[in-house]
């Protein structure tokens, strides 16, 4: 499983000394981002300059426990299939000290010219999970 290592920034703290709840998808953004770069060799920048665009098109998240200051975070990110052939899921945890804190669904899709699509790549990734 793809992991990520952050430390909780002290700007997301809210009044009441927990990680502001808007900031959650914020990491799994990043640990998404560098899953797609690092894992799959799909970066997402240079794509959009070929007309490639990458959505999240929605996303379920449930909170489990609240980020408070200092917290490490591991964030891990995996494929998982989705109903729909031009789409994928991106199942997503935040740990802290192997205790998950938060998990989501991400669903998500590559425009191209238009059309929702999956890129070759993640395919190919996706078949390896069957």
């Amino acid at each position: 499983m793809f992991t990520k290592h952050y430390e909780v920034n002290p700007a997301h703290i809210d009044f009441q000394g927990v990680v502001d709840g808007l900031y959650y998808p914020f990491y799994m953004e990043w640990t998404r981002h560098a899953f797609m770069k690092e894992a799959l060799g799909i970066d997402i920048e240079e794509e959009f300059k070929q007309g490639k665009m990458y959505m999240v098109l929605e996303y379920s998240l449930r909170f489990r426990k609240s980020l408070t200051k200092d917290d490490q975070v591991e964030v891990t990110c995996e494929l998982q299939k989705h109903e729909k052939r031009n789409r994928v899921n991106f199942f997503q945890q935040i740990k802290v000290g192997g205790e998950v804190y938060a998990d989501a669904t991400f669903v998500a899709t590559c425009f191209v010219n238009g059309r929702p699509s999956v890129p070759e790549a993640v395919a190919e990734a996706l078949a390896k999970l069957a």
